[in-house]
């Protein structure tokens, strides 16, 4: 049986990945982001609406699109999301901070809370988060993209509580490096900044992480993946990373 699947973020990187995954597994696809113009190049064919996940009104309706198109949604994808610039926390402006808590966890609430409820009643469902190990280990300079990363666990703990029962499952993927356009946004368009951060290492790809989100997603109803922490061999944490070759 096919399921429909939706992706945030998908115009590009993990969400891209994992759409492209659920694609070859003959699955329907509703797939949202802000850059619209690149959505139709992941999945042709797919339901491609413009989604902007700070927006409540963007939100409610890709959700009504999606579901208009391809019926109850089966799995979620929370892929959307950003990191901001490397500020320390006496030397921020505040914009940033609230870019990024607005997106990675206000965002994240905004759909999933549009979506679980149907979930609910259908009496199944799949609620994927893509966090980081940002979530589990600060570093100088990621204070607050680090604590928007934290706080998806105990939000996915609530939900896991709150719908005990109900045969909603949720995971929580949380990779280390992914070589994807995500420091590229976080030194807003500087390329030769983003570039030396996988400078001589090998970091994970997107498909690397889009892999750990099918598996979860496939498994047998009663088997829930709650957390799936990947990282690069060349990583042992957010500040241990081994260059240079082996």
């Amino acid at each position: 049986m096919t399921r429909h699947v939706v992706v945030t973020g998908a115009s590009s990187g993990i969400g891209a990945a994992c759409a492209r995954a659920f694609a070859k597994l003959g699955d329907r696809l509703s797939l949202g982001a802000r850059r619209t113009d690149r959505l139709e190049q992941v999945v042709p064919g797919a339901l491609h609406q413009a989604l902007d996940v700070t927006d409540a009104g963007s939100v409610e309706r890709f959700v009504a699109a999606a579901i208009a198109a391809h019926g109850p949604i089966d799995v979620l994808v929370n892929n959307a999301g950003l990191a901001r610039g490397v500020e320390k926390i006496a030397e921020g402006t505040g914009e940033a901070w609230r870019e990024m808590i607005e997106t990675n966890v206000l965002g994240l609430l905004e759909v999933t809370r549009r979506v679980l409820p149907q979930m609910v009643a259908a009496g199944r469902g799949h609620i994927v988060v893509i966090g980081s190990i940002a979530g589990h280990k600060a570093y100088a300079g990621g204070g607050v993209y680090c604590g928007s990363k934290r706080a998806l666990q105990p939000i996915c703990e609530a939900i896991r509580l709150e719908t005990l029962g109900s045969g909603v499952r949720v995971t929580s993927v949380d990779p280390g490096m992914v070589q994807t356009e995500f420091s590229s946004v976080r030194f807003r368009g500087d390329a030769e900044r983003a570039a030396k951060v996988y400078q001589d290492t090998r970091p994970l790809s997107a498909d690397d992480v889009a892999d750990c989100v099918v598996f979860a997603a496939t498994r047998p109803p009663h088997v829930d993946i709650e957390t799936i922490v990947v990282m690069p061999t060349d990583q042992a944490s957010p500040h241990h990373l081994h260059r240079g070759g082996r």
